[in-house]
């Protein structure tokens, strides 16, 4: 009886290998696969007074947020506008935008340089994303600042003054 356990456990295994060899194998991992085709991602950056802005845009469902926060339900409103400005500028800036996920960071200055650096960095990224010349061209015109960087700093105070040109007032008598 044992021998015919042991010759049935033998059938079993060889029907087993008879299996396996008739499956079709699976491709082994030293092939190369088809790449995969990478997402378009871009980032840019656009300053402003002190006001630095890195955003990152990348294909997706329209969502803008500045520094985590949803740009949609930003305060105070007048802030939201000159954020959301470049967005709302045409039909097609819009519809360019509600096709991109846009993430942006922002550091320095104050809240009006913050908006109007995060307002220039989404212009940036729609225009990149336009594929066309002429998104950049109607920004010119309408708001050359959207898409250049303004280069005025403030002027570092110096001694003997209360701010950089000003000077204390002299009395003769």
């Amino acid at each position: 009886m044992a021998e015919a356990e042991v010759e049935t456990k033998q059938e079993q295994k060889a029907e087993q290998q008879k299996e396996e060899s008739e499956k079709p194998k699976k491709a082994s991992r030293s092939k190369k696969r088809p790449a995969k085709k990478a997402a378009k991602v871009v980032t840019v950056k656009s300053k402003r007074k002190r006001s630095i802005a890195r955003g990152v845009g990348k294909p997706g469902s329209g969502i803008i947020r500045i520094n985590g926060m949803n740009a949609m339900t930003m305060k105070p409103e007048e802030i939201r506008h000159e954020i959301l400005r470049p967005v709302y500028f045409n039909e097609i800036t819009k519809g360019i935008a509600d096709g991109l996920d846009i993430s942006i960071n922002v550091k320095g200055g104050g809240i009006s340089g913050r908006a109007q650096a995060s307002g220039s960095a989404i212009a940036k990224l729609i225009s990149e994303f336009a594929g066309s010349d002429t998104v950049r061209k109607e920004y010119m015109r309408y708001d050359r600042h959207l898409l250049k960087d303004d280069a005025r700093r403030v002027e570092p105070k110096k001694f003997l003054g209360p701010k950089a040109r000003a000077r204390n007032q002299t009395s003769y008598r």
